[in-house]
């Protein structure tokens, strides 16, 4: 049975075809679609059951819309969305994921070219065809091939983002936690150590009723191709091409199959030959004795039975995680219980905001933050920011609510703007003015390496700046972020004492783990926001909080898990 999450990720699909078949993301239908999936989201009501009309009561679903979500509801599938995915398939969506090939541009490359897929693409650069296309040239031609090569486009293997399969694997192992003689459901893979691209969805279930498993998994992939179904495993290809592989274990061999089919393969080489060291046999099944189950039905038990402390599924990437867990000298990770406060976060006084300001400090509030910072953009940002009359119109907003919330200290703030040179909005004097203040990129990406970090560091050097948020910029898999030196970076951030954040926007997740790890190294201190626009979107946290857990983060360095008082101290050191 369809749910929230199916409908969600329904319109999801028409968003991003629709955007397509419309040549712009700003048209009518493509809005409409995007208000009806925030309101599904921040509903949180089961929709599965409502008629249209009560689906129209729901905030930003018109009558068009409720008929296609009743008709998913109804019928599995949505007679628009079949005619679209006909006229743009997967390998064609693709291309659109590339920096320049908007909406209009694929159109024109498709119809004068006959481009459909990466390969039709990149054959057509070698022949130096996109150049004489209206409004492309050499210049534009040389930006797409390089975007093809920083987005990783270029290998056989390709890699779907995980903002995109990790609501699938949400999804799946919904699903099949509902089923009667399951016990446990695990996403596992590359997905479960937070990469940011996956090759493929695998999942574990433990149940005793296997067939009934197998048997959903091939109702839920209807619509999709089956590659092989079994007594204990079935895989299929979603619409877009990825490939999910579901198992089906022994309740009692549920922690070694989901620590095996975790990995990374190098990880678990390591557990290994570690069990080999002890005369003892690891495998998928548990760790063995001769015939004796030494440990098998968790994954700590397997960790403690090899003498180690138990590893964060982030970390398993044979980087040094398996020697430090034998001496016991794992840090003391970050963990989602450690937040106080998010310290990037938007209301729709950002152009691109989706709710209202005493909407998004209720939704913090109701998380127990101790403090949290409002940080809508400053005025440099065309559209979507704001001049000093409506930002102090907008702080008194803000310090009107504050009665309302005695137990959370509710931050005037502002996402900067920074510039081409480094420069920041609004003059020095009024910036002191904000409680809180992230800087970020959003412009100039295509900046040389030199330029782009000489930039940035003016940014860090200025009194004003608190923090840097989502350092490069990048949208993963469809926009590269820019090109840093990252110690001088890292440097500059120890020395001005700016934090740097850790965004948990799953299409973003930057800083990325790696740099958080050298980071990590140095003492930077970092900050694990949401950069949430919308009351749906705080959930981002634990996102954020399993990236810096991959990079080796513990919580002392973070500084949204201190206590109200020493973070205050902080913040306010600057001013």
């Amino acid at each position: 049975m369809a749910t929230n999450a199916d409908v969600a990720a329904m319109l999801t699909e028409l968003i991003a075809l629709t955007t397509l078949e419309e040549e712009s993301p700003q048209s009518f239908k493509v809005r409409a679609y995007e208000k009806a999936k925030l309101g599904i989201e921040a509903h949180g009501d089961d929709i599965t059951e409502l008629s249209e009309t009560q689906l129209t009561a729901i905030s930003g679903i018109g009558k068009s819309t409720a008929a296609k979500i009743r008709e998913y509801l109804d019928t599995g599938t949505v007679e628009k969305l079949d005619e679209l995915r006909a006229s743009y398939p997967p390998a064609f969506v693709e291309l659109s994921r590339i920096p320049g090939l908007g909406p209009k541009t694929l159109k024109l490359v498709r119809s004068e070219l006959g481009v459909e897929d990466l390969e039709g693409l990149r054959a057509a650069i070698a022949d130096q065809k996109l150049r004489h296309l209206p409004r492309m040239g050499e210049t534009s031609e040389a930006k797409i091939a390089r975007a093809i090569d920083r987005l990783g486009l270029t290998g056989k293997d390709r890699r779907t983002p995980i903002a995109d399969a990790l609501p699938m694997a949400k999804r799946l192992v919904a699903d099949l936690s509902a089923i009667e003689g399951v016990s446990k459901v695990e996403f596992c893979g590359s997905l479960r150590r937070m990469s940011e691209t996956v090759g493929d969805i695998d999942i574990t279930v433990a149940s005793t009723a296997p067939r009934a498993v197998m048997d959903a998994v091939v109702h839920h992939a209807e619509a999709s191709e089956i590659v092989l179904t079994g007594d204990t495993k079935t895989s299929f290809l979603t619409s877009s091409g990825l490939q999910v592989d579901v198992r089906v274990v022994e309740p009692s061999q549920f922690g070694a199959a989901t620590l095996y089919f975790t990995g990374s393969k190098a990880h678990n080489i390591a557990l290994r030959q570690r069990a080999i060291d002890r005369d003892l046999l690891l495998n998928e099944y548990g760790l063995l004795d001769g015939d004796t189950v030494v440990a098998s039905e968790t994954e700590e038990s397997i960790y403690r039975a090899l003498d180690l402390a138990y590893v964060p599924p982030p970390m398993r990437e044979a980087t040094g995680e398996v020697e430090a867990a034998s001496a016991d000298a794992l840090p003391d990770l970050v963990e989602l219980v450690d937040i106080e406060g998010d310290l990037h976060y938007h209301t729709d006084r950002s152009g691109d905001g989706r709710s209202s300001l005493a909407d998004m400090v209720a939704e913090a509030a109701g998380r127990d933050y101790r403090y949290l910072a409002i940080t809508d953009h400053g005025e440099d940002l065309a559209i979507n920011g704001s001049n000093r009359e409506q930002m102090l119109e907008h702080r008194d907003k803000i310090r009107a609510l504050q009665p309302r919330y005695p137990d959370m200290t509710i931050l005037y703030g502002c996402e900067l703007n920074i510039g081409a040179d480094g420069g920041l909005d609004y003059d020095a004097e009024f910036r002191a003015m904000f409680d809180y203040t992230v800087a970020s990129v959003h412009s100039h990406f295509d900046q040389p390496e030199p330029d782009q970090t000489a930039r940035l560091i003016r940014a860090i050097e200025d009194p004003t700046v608190n923090s840097i948020g989502h350092l490069t910029g990048r949208y993963i898999g469809r926009r590269p972020g820019i090109e840093l030196d990252i110690d001088k970076l890292l440097d500059a951030l120890v020395a001005n004492d700016v934090a740097l954040e850790i965004n948990g926007a799953l299409d973003r997740l930057d800083a990325a783990s790696d740099v958080v790890r050298r980071a990590v190294d140095r003492g930077v201190k970092l900050v694990i926001n949401t950069d949430s626009h919308h009351v749906s979107e705080l959930g981002r946290m634990e996102y954020g909080v399993l990236t810096a857990q991959r990079g080796w983060t513990p919580r002392e360095l973070v500084v949204n898990t201190w206590p109200h008082d020493e973070f205050m101290d902080w913040a306010g050191a600057k001013k």
